[in-house]
């Protein structure tokens, strides 16, 4: 018998194979001419339907998370951070950096072996001062001074035998609606000197707060040389149907993988991102704030930081807090003879509040734009520049909100961030706030609209009828201070290159001020890292053609509580501050 059984299996297995072949070829096919097609019609693929393509940039999104751990990188000042800081210097301005970081140079606690635990540091609770002559019995006089001594001790009550509190003093009489600020003199042996200059007549109080003990402002300084990355940002890439976030920061550890240079190239200021994997460097769209890095403090330093505890708490007083201030004596021999003991540092504030209105000293006479009108007369004709953080776009707001005549262009800006523009064209007013360059913690950027400074200002013509605001200061408090040094140093030139070629422009200059803290605020924000930035801006624009208006003292000498965007009451007097520039009162 014969069987044909395993013939046709062959030839039907042989059949099966060769059709697959055929299949996998075509399939083959099918998937190169899609790639090409892709390719070649990358562009077309980009102008498909938003809604359409939304679900490919989510699956790619998704897909990549879940490939790709999220998070920031560590940055380290001895590891990375960053070559290109050490930029050589001139003669010149290596000599003014050495002058400026000796200027900010603060007291360290001693060293010691073993950890220190929060019993052996400052306590305010256990700490006093004492209006001098310990004894009463004064007579104080509009122009005097008044010193008071601060005696800090630990939390088990011993004495503290180091300096280096960072402490705050104001007189204030609420009665009256007055304040002014207090220098505070630092011994070095756990004792300080609050000194005030008696500006009104009437009763007056001591106000002395530790903001943060000797010990916690030595952590601070760590993290702000050893962790310049508390704060990190990000950058948005997309083309076509891909997309990737990724970190950015004023440096990057380049060994981890390839980064994108987006240092600028008129004044150099660097900022880098990481390169997207599928993507160029050039398709970048924005620029926004990443996050805060947490579990930055041992226990041990986490102690230093206790709302109610050792951040911004008031020291008591040993006997009375209260003076009561007469009017100044004419008579000199009168005068030299009320004082108690020769006063070694002389007190001259930028000014005082009186029934809550603000006094400049230094000559400016200070005038009231309670209404809109006026405001409105004294910038006709007038095109105001606000560049910088969130405390220039306040002003925007402000004026924006009090002027009717104001009329804000949109400009299609994200909120909080801008640019913004507002236009009276009746009485020719152009009003223009935009953020500075990075780093900037602003929520969204667009790329193209992140400028800095120095370029927005070597691009005005300025004049006479042209008013310049700059406020750059809270967005650098993570980073060591050479980072701010070197970019007021580019906006410094740009103001002097403005002035000279235009030498009617009028420039104001923003101070930093207090805010309100709490353990978490105070490791990026604290008052002691504005403190620092804001004796540096002082410094390096000393003795130019351009005018102060002194947030630190105008918050820290008022009775409403610190934050970072003061209060109207507060806005009001710093733009009449302003205005009082522009428009001053004709003697």
């Amino acid at each position: 018998m014969v069987t044909l059984e395993p013939e046709y299996g062959r030839q039907k297995g042989s059949f099966v194979w060769t059709n697959l072949s055929k299949y996998a070829l075509i399939f083959l096919m099918l998937a190169l001419l899609g790639i090409i097609y892709l390719f070649c019609n990358i562009h077309t693929l980009e102008k498909l339907n938003c809604q359409t393509m939304s679900t490919l940039y989510q699956f790619q999104s998704s897909l990549h998370s879940a490939l790709t751990p999220y998070g920031p990188p560590l940055l380290y000042h001895n590891q990375s951070y960053c070559v290109h800081l050490a930029q050589e210097l001139s003669p010149e301005e290596a000599q003014e950096e050495h002058f400026l970081l000796d200027s900010i140079a603060w007291p360290e606690p001693p060293t010691r072996n073993m950890p220190i635990s929060l019993r052996q540091t400052s306590d305010p609770t256990h700490s006093q001062f004492t209006i001098l002559p310990a004894g009463g019995g004064r007579e104080w006089r509009v122009g005097d001074q008044l010193e008071a001594l601060v005696n800090m001790h630990d939390f088990k009550g011993r004495p503290k035998r180091h300096g280096g509190d960072f402490l705050l003093a104001r007189l204030h009489s609420p009665e009256l609606g007055a304040g002014v600020v207090g220098q505070v003199l630092d011994h070095r042996n756990g004792t300080y000197s609050a000194v005030f200059p008696l500006l009104w007549e009437g009763p007056a109080r001591v106000e002395v707060t530790l903001v943060h003990s000797s010990e916690a402002v030595a952590v601070l300084r760590r993290l702000r040389e050893e962790r310049p990355d508390r704060v990190f940002f990000k950058s948005f890439f997309r083309s076509g149907f891909l997309s990737e976030t990724t970190m950015c920061n004023l440096c990057l550890p380049a060994n981890q993988q390839p980064v994108c240079n987006y240092t600028d190239l008129h004044t150099g200021e660097p900022w880098y991102c990481y390169k997207p994997k599928l993507m160029g460097c050039d398709t970048r769209i924005n620029h926004a704030k990443g996050g805060y890095q947490k579990h930055l403090l041992t226990n041990k330093e986490a102690v230093l930081f206790q709302s109610s505890v050792n951040i911004k708490v008031r020291i008591r007083a040993s006997g009375s807090d209260r003076v009561n201030v007469q009017s100044e004596k004419k008579d000199k021999e009168d005068m030299e003879s009320s004082t108690a003991r020769a006063e070694s540092v002389r007190v001259i504030p930028s000014g005082y509040y009186f029934q809550g209105s603000w006094y400049a000293l230094g000559g400016l006479v200070m005038r009231q734009f309670n209404d809109s009108s006026a405001i409105t007369q004294c910038l006709n004709g007038k095109v105001m520049y606000l560049y910088g953080d969130s405390t220039a776009r306040q002003w925007f707001e402000y004026l924006n909100a009090f002027v009717p005549e104001l009329k804000e262009f949109n400009l299609h800006s994200p909120k909080n961030v801008g640019p913004f523009m507002s236009v009276d064209s009746t009485h020719n007013i152009l009003l223009r706030y935009r953020c500075h360059g990075p780093p900037i913690r602003f929520t969204t950027v667009i790329a193209s609209e992140m400028r800095y400074v120095a370029n927005e200002l070597d691009g005005l013509a300025g004049g006479a009828d042209t008013v310049v605001v700059i406020s750059v200061w809270a967005h650098f408090s993570t980073y060591p201070v050479e980072v701010y040094i070197r970019r007021m140093r580019h906006i410094r030139r740009a103001v002097l290159h403005l002035l000279d070629r235009a030498p009617g422009t009028l420039v104001v200059i923003r101070s930093a001020n207090l805010q309100a803290l709490d353990p978490e605020v105070s490791l990026y924000n604290s008052d002691w890292f504005s403190l620092q930035l804001d004796t540096v801006l002082r410094a390096m624009f000393q003795g130019l053609d351009v005018l102060f208006v002194d947030a630190w003292e105008m918050t820290l000498a008022h009775h409403l509580p610190h934050a970072l965007h003061p209060p109207p009451v507060i806005v009001k007097n710093m733009i009449d501050a302003i205005l009082s520039y522009v428009c001053p009162e004709k003697r």
